[in-house]
């Protein structure tokens, strides 16, 4: 009788998180904005400093074309966040 109770609390447990993280998810999509964009500004809002979401995200896009194309790295990361935007 413990055992069902004990997974029946880890069912829910499991079943908040994940609707948590599908709002989460949700609100990354609706603001355009990658997930640790999304962490970045809930941290700063949490703790009073000033925040955009808006600024953050076109800088990042826009920090791998300052650097030219000679970096694989940069225009697969600027790849990603114009994937993103299109959906």
């Amino acid at each position: 009788m413990k055992e069902d109770y004990e997974i029946e609390e880890k069912k829910e447990a499991a079943a908040d998180l994940l609707f948590n993280y599908s709002k989460f998810v949700m609100a990354c999509i609706g603001n355009q904005v990658r997930p640790c964009d999304m962490r970045l500004h809930l941290m700063k809002e949490i703790s009073g400093m000033p925040t955009s979401l808006k600024k953050e995200p076109s800088q990042m896009a826009n920090s791998p074309d300052a650097m030219g194309e000679s970096s694989s790295s940069g225009t697969a990361r600027l790849d990603k966040v114009d994937s993103f935007h299109a959906h």
